[in-house]
């Protein structure tokens, strides 16, 4: 089917799917580097 009008919601989709994955991707980075924090502070109280 070949539509000529856009039709808005094809960006309220793609607008939800960017915003979610970036949710995502910030909270994957965020929770490295808390992991990363944490390690560096182990090894701080071990010397």
């Amino acid at each position: 089917m070949v539509r000529e009008a856009l039709d808005q919601w094809d960006f309220v989709f793609a607008a939800y799917a960017i915003g979610i994955a970036g949710t995502l991707v910030t909270i994957g980075w965020s929770w490295l580097g808390m992991k990363r924090a944490e390690a560096r502070r182990d090894r701080a109280r071990r010397r």
